[in-house]
């Protein structure tokens, strides 16, 4: 598929970015792996900022349909067994950050949440907060359907999503550096079950 210029522009800034951070790259960077001119890109974005701003709602938009819709969640649990829908999930989830541009923005984010107002926000609210809340409301809706033990929701999501949160950001950083990511993909995989054991209703 044939990119416009303006695509070209966003994932030349999204692979720069990624790598040096938002402040590290300069337009003529941006405009000189496009290659085009630099008086060109304002044709398409007011600025660095603009070109910024527009990975990071991507990443926005994009993420939230890594989530099932909550209206379709007591279908789905009703003929799902725990096991297979946080295994699901996972390998979904999974799936999303090895994609390429997923782990560009993933890094990205990481590189500016310190230094942009709006990566903070998509780590914090977005990244965090809406998975853990989804996840209280899948295990609120496991609790009253009687397939899981009776546990604070909200503490089981926080409890099974952290550790998820960490070992996601080793697997990328192992990623990054092309290094080996068995080991920590077995971790995954083995939280994964201790979770499961303890919440099980025998």
């Amino acid at each position: 598929m044939t990119l416009t210029t303006k695509e070209k522009i966003f994932q030349a800034a999204l692979d720069l970015f990624s790598q040096k951070g938002f402040s590290g790259v300069s337009i003529r960077e941006i405009t000189r792996q496009v290659g085009i001119k630099e008086s060109s890109l304002y044709n398409h974005f007011k600025n660095k900022e603009a070109i910024l701003e527009a990975i990071l709602t991507h990443f926005r938009v994009d993420f939230s349909k890594t989530l099932p819709p909550v209206d379709s969640l007591d279908k789905i649990l009703s003929t799902t067994e725990p096991e297979t829908f946080l295994k699901t999930g996972h390998s979904n989830f999974k799936q999303y950050m090895e994609d390429p541009q997923g782990q560009k923005i993933w890094r990205l984010l990481q590189i500016e949440q310190f230094r942009e107002p709006f990566a903070r926000e998509i780590i914090l609210k977005d990244f965090f907060g809406e998975t853990v809340d989804f996840l209280e409301i899948v295990f609120q809706k496991m609790i009253a359907m009687k397939k899981i033990k009776a546990f604070d929701p909200k503490i089981l999501a926080i409890e099974y999503q952290y550790p998820v949160f960490s070992l996601l950001a080793e697997y990328n950083i192992l990623k990054f550096d092309g290094k080996d990511t068995t080991q920590v993909e077995s971790r995954l995989n083995q939280h994964i079950d201790f979770f499961l054991e303890v919440i099980r209703n025998e």
